[in-house]
């Protein structure tokens, strides 16, 4: 395995339509492998191949869906197609390819992809939340398409850190298991 480079927002390999993986061999495998490494490097959700500078419909996307204390698992899809999707999310969204900017996009909130294993063997998987929003976000790259071509706004710094303050309160405000609440804040008695 190898880290590989992440291309950045104005390289051109970017904007370009990837094609379609038509052998399942060493040379593919080679690639997953190097885009887990580099993946698992940057401390990103997902990453697409031509983010590598690879044009194949190659996708690796986090499982952000796993329960507390079990092992993250990333998901790879070759030849991702989306068949599904419902309900809606609007929230930030970011990108290894064009860091330290964040805009606000509308996304499906519960997503089913079909696709390909490393192998050539077919599947189905859904996601929602994070999960749904990096597969949509992940299958854009390999059509060309970069968050910031759909977002309305794209956020300053400020608005952000204002953005995890408000999660962070919310987080705070939620239920005890025992049902306790007091002051907004919950109760552990």
């Amino acid at each position: 395995m190898a880290l590989r480079n992440i291309l950045k927002d104005g390289d051109p390999t970017l904007r370009k339509k990837s094609r379609p993986v038509t052998e399942f061999n060493e040379r593919l495998h080679q690639l997953l492998d190097d885009m887990r490494e580099t993946l698992l490097n940057a401390d990103g959700v997902g990453l697409a191949a031509p983010q590598v500078g690879v044009l194949r419909r190659v996708v690796l996307v986090l499982d952000t869906e796993k329960g507390e204390g079990e092992e993250d698992e990333l998901i790879e899809l070759v030849n991702p197609e989306i068949v599904a999707a419902s309900g809606e999310q609007v929230g930030p969204e970011g990108c290894l390819s064009v860091p330290g900017v964040y805009g606000i996009v509308k996304r499906p909130d519960l997503v089913k992809v079909r696709a390909q294993d490393r192998y050539g063997n077919f599947f189905e998987v859904w996601g929602t939340g994070l999960t749904a929003r990096a597969f949509c976000h992940e299958t854009d790259h390999l059509n060309g398409i970069l968050f910031t071509s759909l977002t309305d706004e794209i956020l300053t710094p400020e608005q952000l850190e204002e953005m995890h303050r408000q999660e962070a309160e919310e987080k705070a405000q939620e239920v005890s298991p025992d049902g306790d609440k007091q002051d907004g804040k919950a109760t552990g008695q």
